[in-house]
């Protein structure tokens, strides 16, 4: 999120000074926490916090399944959740949201739609695990939005688990040997599974202005 324009001992900083600049920002806070000096760095965090705990997607077929109803998933995608363990995807998609939170050099390979190169954590090419939940909404995937579809990120596993670097700055043995141990297959089961993620249920209403005046993003469908 602080991008490549600011330190982090600055960060901080500039944003609440951006924030006092903006009227509407300034009534907003003041609301939300009660006084005219509220916009500060801790209260930034909370209203940021505040926000993520309402994006709740845990009404998945996954999640019913695993609240005891049975016909939530199809057999593929059963199938698939069992395959999705076998394979080794569950090394680092694991727990409630299915990411290690760690990072791990995969290789993925620079998408020259973004001009340069993104090296990752302090220049490794090693990535923090991403989340699988609600997938059927956020494509393309990867740190870099390198493929279009699940399929083409499982061709990708496919070859970096053979050994061989998808990326020219990446050697082969740099790749994390959990990714190398993976064994690729029942891939069609695999996708099936990784839509049984997503839950259709969460807001989808994009804001028709905010208060910077800066454009609205979105495309959700």
């Amino acid at each position: 999120m602080r991008g490549h324009n600011f330190s982090e001992t600055t960060v901080l900083d500039s944003i609440v000074e951006r924030l006092k600049n903006i009227a509407e920002y300034r009534q907003l806070f003041a609301t939300a926490f009660g006084n005219d000096q509220s916009i500060t760095a801790q209260n930034v965090g909370r209203a940021i916090a505040s926000f993520e705990r309402s994006l709740i997607a845990n009404n998945s077929p996954f999640d019913r399944y695993k609240r005891g109803e049975t016909s939530a998933m199809t057999a593929t995608q059963i199938a698939g959740m069992q395959s999705f363990q076998t394979v080794g995807c569950g090394n680092c998609h694991s727990g409630a949201m299915f990411s290690d939170y760690q990072t791990h050099v995969l290789s993925v390979p620079d998408n020259a739609k973004l001009g340069a190169s993104d090296s990752g954590v302090n220049g490794s090419y090693a990535f923090r695990t991403a989340s699988l939940r609600n997938l059927s909404f956020t494509a393309p995937y990867m740190h870099n939005g390198r493929f279009a579809t699940l399929d083409q990120v499982l061709d990708f596993y496919d070859n970096i688990a053979d050994g061989r670097s998808q990326n020219a700055n990446v050697r082969s043995n740099q790749i994390d040997p959990k990714i190398r141990q993976m064994n690729v297959r029942d891939r069609q089961q695999i996708v099936a599974f990784l839509q049984a993620l997503s839950d259709d249920s969460f807001d989808k209403t994009i804001p028709t202005k905010v208060p910077s005046q800066l454009s609205v993003g979105g495309n959700i469908k």
